[in-house]
C-alpha cells in the first residue's frame, strides 16, 4: 500500500515538477495561484462589462430617461454573484440613476437591478426588477429599494431591459 501511494506521490511531484517533499507546499502555491487568477479574471469581466460597446460621445455608455441618468446593458461572462458588485460599481459611475444588468449562464439568466440613494424614493429597484424577471419569464424578484435582483430562463434578456425602460420612460420627469 505505502508503496503505491509514494508512487502517487512521484507521479503528483513530476507533474508539478517539484519534488515528492516539496508537493504539499507547491499544491498550496498552486491554489493561491488559482484563486488569485480567478479573482482578476472576475474584475476584467467586471470593468469589459462596465466599458460596455466603444461609442463616441457617451461617456459613461448611460441615456437619459425622464429626467434619470439610465445604463441598462446585458453582459457576457459575468456570474449571478458578480452581477450586484458590477451594479454597485456603475451606480457609483453614474452618481445619480438607474442601473440595470442581465447575464446568462447554463440556460438561465440573471437580472440585477441598482437604483442610486437620491433616486430610490421616485424609482424602486424591487418595482423594476420584478418587471423585468416577468418578461424573463421568470417569477418574483427581490431586495432592497436600491438593490434588487432575479433570475429567469435564458433567451428573453433584451425583452427583461426592454420593459425596465419601458417603465422608466412612463415615469413624470422630475
Amino acid at each position: 500500500y505505502l508503496s503505491g501511494q509514494a508512487e502517487i506521490a512521484r507521479e503528483a511531484a513530476a507533474a508539478l515538477k517539484t519534488s515528492a517533499a516539496d508537493l504539499p507546499a507547491r499544491v498550496a502555491a498552486l491554489a493561491d495561484e488559482r484563486r488569485r487568477l480567478e479573482r482578476e479574471l472576475a474584475d476584467a469581466k467586471k470593468a469589459l462589462a462596465l466599458a460596455g460597446p466603444a461609442k463616441s460621445g457617451e461617456g459613461d455608455g448611460a441615456k437619459e430617461i425622464a429626467g434619470i441618468k439610465v445604463l441598462l446593458r446585458a453582459v457576457d461572462g459575468v456570474s449571478a454573484k458578480d452581477l450586484k458588485g458590477l451594479a454597485d460599481d456603475a451606480k457609483t459611475r453614474i452618481g445619480s440613476g438607474v442601473v440595470a444588468f442581465v447575464a446568462t449562464a447554463d440556460g438561465k439568466a440573471s437580472l440585477v437591478v441598482g437604483v442610486t440613494d437620491d433616486l430610490t424614493k421616485r424609482v424602486s429597484a424591487v418595482d423594476l426588477v420584478k418587471l423585468g424577471a416577468e418578461a424573463l419569464g421568470g417569477k418574483g424578484g427581490g431586495g432592497r429599494p436600491d438593490m434588487a435582483q432575479a433570475g429567469g430562463p435564458a433567451g428573453k434578456e433584451a425583452d427583461a431591459l426592454a420593459a425596465i425602460e419601458k417603465r422608466l420612460g412612463a415615469l413624470a420627469p422630475a
